[in-house]
């Protein structure tokens, strides 16, 4: 097996894509994101339900590359923040900060992606790891100004932790499929 190329090897890979097909990739994925948002699991001991964003973002990265993958996300907090049925049900603000961090995430596991990190197992995974990190940071920062901090951790991080490594375990397994469909690999 080869090892990863570098960013320059990679763009050399990728085919030219049209703005029309860019534009395309960042509405399709927007609205995937919107989608995963409505699987979702309300907890009754947190603000902050189970859903699949998380998914659709760590694959919007590793699948779109940095630029994008923040579009598309971008767009995405455009479509809710215009009052568009997009995100997750929630009460109040609560995950408002999860929000902006998935924009840094997608960002962070895109700027991996662009520059080979997900062509190996092991790196795609340390990518998505920065990814859910990013997500945590925000969402917790946010969620602090509004809850006890004693109960930050309790309501924003424990209950997800093992969600959300599944959820990264099947993005690593989806990211292969994604780049035929954005013809990226």
């Amino acid at each position: 097996m080869r090892p990863a190329p570098s960013g320059a090897l990679i763009r050399q890979w990728v085919p030219e894509r049209s703005l029309l097909s860019d534009g395309g990739l960042v509405i399709g994925f927007s609205l995937f994101t919107a989608l995963m948002a409505h699987v979702a699991i309300p907890l009754p001991f947190t603000p902050v339900p189970i859903t699949g964003q998380t998914f659709a973002v760590l694959v919007t990265g590793a699948v779109l590359g940095a630029r994008l993958g923040t579009a598309a996300m971008v767009l995405y907090l455009a479509e809710g923040f215009a009052g568009l049925p997009v995100f997750a049900a929630a009460a109040g603000t609560f995950t408002y900060g999860y929000l902006i961090g998935f924009v840094v995430a997608t960002f962070l596991v895109g700027w991996f992606a662009d520059r080979g990190w997900t062509r190996d197992w092991t790196l795609t995974v340390i990518a998505m790891l920065s990814g859910e990190v990013a997500i945590y940071f925000f969402g917790l920062l946010w969620l602090a100004h509004l809850v006890p901090p004693e109960k930050v951790m309790a309501l924003g991080l424990f209950p997800f932790l093992i969600g959300d490594a599944i959820k990264l375990v099947a993005a690593v397994l989806v990211v292969p499929a994604g780049w035929r469909l954005s013809r990226r690999g």
